[in-house]
């Protein structure tokens, strides 16, 4: 796993994109770029670290005010341009630590921000453009909620590097009571509980899982079928719902989350009685 979480997204965004850097008066903690794919001009977007910004508790690739407000920007910006056109694709790279953690952030209300960048998604989502999320890393807690969680398509590298969490090991240690290695023996029976992404996809919530030589170091190779990859997970995106139906109706998660989705039926039951 990258020593430097970001790292991986920088890499990826550069090599999709052929850039590494911000907009025009955007905080060079995110990366926002219009490249092709396929036959289509896609928006790529990134959280990247940035050791220099302006808020300390968002310095090495966390998703803090300013990334979240500038993501919901140039979401948004997509939507406006697109509004009587053929709805352009958006694409999530992430490679995200968490959210921000800070008594500035939390004076400033990071959930507003939250809420704007995650709004934004799913607006563009359910407005017709194809949102696809590309996991090259870390994608915890509500970083990964604020940017790309509310994709229509999510892909992850079939990697030791990658993983999709609601929180950091240690973290959840603490909350369960338990030490890290116990968490991780834990992992091996529970599903949810476990950092594997091989064990996430088994959930029923990613499109699929790819496979790099190596991630931090991508061949010509690999970025040819990574591209081909979103091409594909574009094209199924456009002739699906526009809502997150699959995350429930795929055949891992009719397997995997029975007790989830029995759940959730009797919720539903229970609010049409009432």
């Amino acid at each position: 796993m990258s020593e430097f979480t970001g790292i991986r997204g920088t890499v990826w965004f550069r090599a999709l994109t052929g850039q590494a850097s911000p907009m025009s008066g955007d905080p060079k903690s995110v990366l926002t770029s219009d490249a092709p794919i396929g036959k289509e001009q896609a928006r790529f977007l990134c959280v990247v670290p940035d050791p220099h910004g302006r808020f300390p508790c968002a310095r090495h690739g966390e998703v803090g005010l300013e990334e979240a407000y500038t993501l919901a920007t140039r979401v948004r910006e997509v939507i406006e341009q697109c509004k009587n056109t053929i709805k352009r694709p958006i694409v999530a790279i992430v490679d995200a630590k968490s959210q921000a953690y800070g008594r500035r952030e939390e004076t400033a209300a990071i959930f507003l921000a939250a809420a704007a960048a995650a709004d934004a998604y799913g607006s563009a989502r359910l407005a017709g453009h194809p949102v696809i999320t590309l996991v090259v890393g870390q994608a915890l807690s509500g970083g990964f909620l604020m940017h790309g969680y509310q994709a229509n398509r999510i892909l992850a590298f079939d990697d030791d590097g990658v993983m999709i969490h609601a929180m950091h090991k240690e973290a959840a240690a603490r909350v369960t009571q338990r030490s890290v290695a116990e968490l991780e023996k834990l992992g091996k029976k529970i599903v949810p509980m476990s950092y594997d992404i091989r064990d996430y996809a088994k959930l029923g919530l990613l499109y699929k899982l790819l496979h790099v030589e190596n991630p931090e170091k991508p061949s010509v190779t690999d970025i040819r079928n990574v591209q081909n990859e979103l091409a594909g997970a574009i094209a199924d995106a456009r002739g699906g719902p526009v809502d997150l139906r699959n995350h429930l109706e795929s055949k891992e998660a009719l397997e995997m989350r029975k007790a989830s989705l029995l759940v959730r039926s009797k919720l539903e039951a229970h609010w049409l009685e009432n």
